[in-house]
């Protein structure tokens, strides 16, 4: 790609090679999620991994493009090499060594020495099949001090992964008798960015957060000296988020580093990020523990990395996603379908009647959408989804899906796997879900916990386990509770005829203590969330192949358990524009440059609070459009009254809107490849380009919506050439460009979108 570091493409070139599964084995208190598949080596092949090693310290191990130091604290110091001097951002300490892994032993943390003397160096064995090197560091005796604790360190590098460090620690205990482990802490790194910009202060850079605590909290954010962020992973939150994408991620203009955990599985464990002394940046990769460790007997982390590139999340987070398909997670493929706009019925909140539905048709007809969604609360209970009797009596839901296909539209159903009704009250959505008839239908025991008891979630204390919006839910471990969900889908697909789902509120689950399930680890809940998902998603598409299945994480990032079983990702009830660009940008990373993304509904973007609620009344299209979002909207038509004025769609919305629908529809961009060219935070304006058809696009964005951008815009990626410069929202020829030099003067407000052509 033209105009992008010499780094960054002999990365996607590792990338671009196929392999068999990578197997990361070792988790701590779980057995391996995958049984080894056994590949021939291929003896020819030479790495060429290099690893040297200094008795005194460091390890070193380089590639083509990076090099990774191993100190005898276990500090794994990482940098990039980009023909100059290694670039890192990683500061261990100049005289007490900030140690790289420890373990924590009734409450005192031990961190043993590596006797670097004693390395062993051999191929690498991880990804079977792949070139590389190994090399185990085990620790010195009598380092651990008073503990009889042996360390050993385990680093594996790969041809196909340059830039990326595989890591994994294994503690034994060495004496005779029990000893508590309360923790273990990897992949302890201490950032500075002065060291790559000398007039820059040590927290200046910008992050990425994988994590999924709190509705609306971004997941990047530019760090400041007091920022803090507790990163749990795979746990639920006390507000009943929770899962996540376990990769965090830094920037800056010239160098970047990432760390994460390399299982294909919803991990519990944090990275948390604080700034320390000297304003440094503190993170690691922290995992609870709480057990006894018999005498012989050793523990080892799960498979971590730390990753050195160019750029923003992008590039760690497509890294993180490549590493995983090598074992064999593999992200759902789109269909077409999946690339239609979208009109939503959340315009008309939780009292939804089919008449309202019927009645927007006509307009989503003139408009051009092909697909809608039946949203909120249609249902009698969380749990049994059958329609609810007040608002869609009768046989009024099947009708309804006939009346859609009659018109030429295809309909998704809102609903929410695992979360079930059991008498206690839900958290409400909206001013309706407050009347006394709406809570004494919540405090409803929905029927399959009355025939199931046995399949919930239970807490510590044996009592039902709360998820988001304080409702109860059923444990996706059992095989029982598998083939609930199966059998609810053929209904919804196969007898009631819906074209797909919208598989709202999905976080993650609690841990399981019912004695019932006879689980191994309480944690068997939270790793077998995925299974009810893939179920949901390959019965959907068994029956009607050319479905959607949207899966929705409110607010936040999604889990990786479920995340290979959605075909079209959304950005999650974003709060404002700019999240709706970020998280489009995530996904494209995790899920392919192709992939669909649901920019949501429009509305969305632009948001207003009123006390705990938010006003919601944007109508930035170009944020979805440019970026290569899938549209939506949840306008409202006829005109109901004060109560949807916000969503109304007025005759002068309607020029707008169908002006939007039909940029969309024509240039249907979300089918383009997502080039990461521009970095978050130093690219300025905000920039984003998408390849289709043998065409360029450009979208840039304004620092200050409010404020005229003036000044020069660059057309990354062009081929040498002379280039015909298009403003396709306006309709307005912009000139020429060179490919040698393609540089632009623009001024716009809010944003301006290009297309460009080669003459």
């Amino acid at each position: 790609m033209a105009n992008k570091p010499a780094s960054s493409s002999r990365i996607m070139k590792g990338w671009a090679q196929q392999a068999c599964p990578l197997l990361l084995t070792a988790m701590i208190g779980l057995a391996a999620c995958s049984q080894k598949t056994e590949v021939p080596r291929t003896e020819s092949a030479v790495s060429s991994v290099s690893v040297s090693v200094n008795p005194s310290g460091p390890a070193t191990i380089k590639t083509q493009t990076s090099e990774f130091e191993v100190l005898p604290s276990g500090y794994i110091r990482a940098g990039l090499r980009d023909g100059g001097p290694t670039l890192t951002l990683d500061e261990p300490g100049a005289t007490t060594l900030v140690p790289g892994d420890s373990v924590t032993v009734k409450g005192k943390e031990v961190q043993p020495l590596l006797d670097l003397e004693h390395a062993r160096i051999s191929s690498a064995e991880t990804i079977p099949g792949a070139r590389g090197k190994r090399i185990e560091i085990t620790s010195r005796a009598g380092s651990a001090g008073e503990s009889p604790i042996e360390k050993r360190l385990t680093i594996e590098v790969y041809d196909d992964f340059p830039n990326l460090a595989l890591s994994t620690v294994t503690y034994k205990n060495t004496g005779g008798s029990e000893l508590e482990i309360d923790g273990v802490t990897t992949q302890r790194h201490r950032l500075n960015a002065s060291r790559v910009d000398s007039r820059a202060l040590p927290y200046k850079m910008w992050s990425f957060h994988g994590s999924s605590n709190a509705w609306g909290k971004g997941e990047v954010a530019e760090i400041s000296k007091d920022f803090s962020r507790a990163n749990v992973m795979g746990a639920i939150s006390s507000s009943g988020q929770g899962g996540g994408v376990p990769v965090v991620a830094f920037w800056t203009k010239s160098a970047s580093i990432a760390i994460g955990h390399a299982e294909a599985q919803p991990l519990v464990l944090s990275i948390p990020v604080k700034v320390g002394r000297e304003g440094r940046v503190d993170v690691n990769l922290s995992i609870p523990q709480g057990r006894k460790l018999a005498p012989g007997e050793s523990l080892s982390t799960p498979w971590t990395f730390v990753a050195v590139y160019t750029g923003d999340f992008f590039e760690p987070l497509r890294m993180y996603s490549h590493l995983l398909q090598r074992r064999g997670w593999s992200p759902a493929q789109p269909n077409s379908e999946d690339y239609r706009a979208n009109w939503c019925g959340w315009g008309y909140k939780s009292d939804v009647t089919p008449a309202q539905m019927l009645g927007t048709i006509p307009k989503l007809q003139e408009l051009g959408f092909k697909w809608a969604t039946l949203d909120y609360r249609w249902f009698d209970n969380f749990g049994d989804w059958e329609p609810r009797k007040t608002n869609f009596p009768d046989d009024s839901v099947k009708k309804l899906v006939e009346e859609f296909h009659r018109q030429g539209i295809k309909l998704q159903l809102w609903w929410v796997p695992l979360a079930v009704g059991d008498g206690q009250l839900w958290e409400p959505i909206g001013e309706e879900e407050k009347t006394p008839a709406a809570l004494a239908e919540q405090r409803r025991v929905a029927r399959v916990v009355q025939e199931h008891p046995d399949w919930l979630i239970l807490d510590k204390n044996q009592k039902p386990a709360r998820i988001f919006l304080n409702r109860a839910a059923l444990c996706p471990a059992l095989p029982e509770v598998q083939e609930y969900y199966r059998k609810l889908v053929e209904k919804f697909i196969g007898e009631w005829g819906f074209d797909g789902h919208k598989l709202d509120m999905s976080f993650t689950v609690p841990p399981c203590y019912n004695p019932r399930h006879h689980h191994k680890s309480s944690d068997e809940s939270v790793l077998a969330m995925g299974k009810v998902f893939k179920i949901i998603y390959e019965t959907t598409r068994r029956i009607k192949p050319e479905s959607v299945t949207q899966v929705c994480p409110c607010g936040t990032t999604p889990n990786i358990a479920w995340l290979p079983y959605l075909d079209q990702a959304v950005t999650a009830d974003p709060v404002g524009a700019v999240q709706v660009r970020e998280r489009i940008k995530m996904y494209k990373a995790l899920l392919g440059p192709e992939a669909a993304v649901y920019g949501d509904h429009v509305e969305l973007t632009a948001m207003r609070r009123m006390g705990k609620d938010y006003r919601e009344l944007g109508s930035d299209f170009a944020s979805t459009v440019g970026t290569g979002g899938v549209l939506g909207t949840k306008f409202t038509w006829p005109d109901y009254g004060p109560n949807f004025k916000d969503v109304y769609l007025t005759p002068e919305k309607e020029a707008y809107w169908k002006k939007w629908t039909g940029i969309y529809n024509a240039k249907m961009l979300s089918r383009g490849t997502f080039l990461n060219l521009y970095t978050l935070g130093y690219d300025v304006p905000e920039s984003y380009a998408i390849a289709k058809d043998g065409k360029m696009y450009y979208a840039f964005f304004s620092p200050n919506p409010a404020k005229t951008w003036n000044g020069e815009v660059e057309l990354r990626g062009l081929e040498p050439g002379k280039y015909r410069v298009f403003d396709y929202e306006n309709g307005k020829d912009l000139g020429t460009v060179e490919g040698a030099s393609p540089k632009l003067t623009a001024q716009f407000t809010k944003h301006l979108l290009l297309e460009v052509s080669k003459l």
